[in-house]
């Protein structure tokens, strides 16, 4: 009975042993787990204090209470700014969804000078958005730029002009999300459509897109945290304008921090943001029940 007992406990003690082979110690993810404390958390968690005072950036703090957050319920700009952020983020992930994945699934394939094309399109994202904005700006320019016509001087033209310079940048990093996505499609996939006589817009949306939804998810989740968080490109670009029309959220901040000097303020608006993203994001995961996912490649 006793060899029994611990025949028994020496095979349970290997199997946890073999569940653990694999598996890098806690301690490798430290740094990483330091980097996001000290350069997220900590800014976070001191624009959330900062949300309970006034302060104009010279002396001390002095507490307020939610004064700050009463006043950005009352301020007559945030519906505005509200709906021009959630039409941005809207309009931004139309874009940018539609055209990724059907850049990154056509990247995904055996196409000639395909990995060259892919490279040159990455270009863009290697750009930072203050460069891109200017080049754009001048681009834009009514008297001396490739486009005679006030683009930025109306309010369709402004937001669409953000959305494309957005898109333009932000594309490149989403088609390579779906082109990692789409090569991991198991192929025999399309070989048993081909058989079944699928043409090649069929295997797309009965194959590629079905097996690309986490990839969908995942890529949908940064572009809406990227929409709510746009700055230079529209301070560059329309600075808020013509008159408040392209007046974001983000450019609100701006406003109230760096132009009026109520920085506590502005950072009621910061981390108002900051919850919208998060809980946005929480919403997607659970609605695309991204959370709970499996490999699709389970069971080849």
């Amino acid at each position: 009975m006793t060899s029994t007992v611990q025949k028994t406990s020496t095979v349970e003690q290997g199997s946890r042993k073999a569940s653990r082979v694999g598996r890098p110690h806690a301690v490798w993810a430290l740094p990483a787990v330091l980097f996001f404390t000290f350069f997220a958390v900590v800014p976070m968690g001191l624009a959330l204090y900062l949300s309970f005072t006034s302060w104009d950036g010279l002396g001390d703090p002095r507490p307020v209470g939610l004064d700050n957050w009463k006043k950005l319920l009352d301020d007559p700009r945030l519906t505005q700014s509200l709906t021009l952020t959630v039409v941005l983020t809207v309009a931004s992930w139309a874009f940018q969804t539609v055209v990724a994945l059907l850049l990154g699934v056509w990247a995904a394939g055996r196409q000639r000078n395909r990995a060259v094309l892919s490279a040159i399109f990455f270009v863009p994202f290697l750009l930072s958005s203050t460069a891109i904005a200017i080049l754009f700006y001048a681009l834009l320019d009514p008297n001396f730029g490739i486009i005679q016509a006030d683009t930025l001087g109306s309010q369709s033209g402004a937001f669409l002009a953000i959305v494309f310079v957005g898109g333009w940048q932000f594309m490149p990093f989403h088609t390579l999300i779906y082109q990692g996505g789409a090569r991991q499609i198991p192929e025999v996939l399309y070989q048993a459509a081909a058989i079944d006589g699928a043409g090649r817009y069929r295997q797309f949306f009965s194959i590629t897109l079905p097996q690309l939804r986490h990839t969908i998810t995942t890529s949908t989740v940064l572009i809406v945290v990227g929409s709510l968080t746009y700055f230079e490109t529209v301070l560059i670009l329309t600075k808020g304008g013509p008159g408040t029309d392209t007046a974001i959220l983000p450019y609100l901040m701006y406003e109230a921090g760096f132009k009026q000097y109520d920085f506590g303020y502005a950072s009621a608006i910061a981390t108002s943001l900051v919850i919208a993203a998060t809980g946005l994001s929480l919403v997607l995961v659970r609605l695309s029940g991204f959370g709970s996912m499996r490999s699709t490649r389970e069971g080849m």
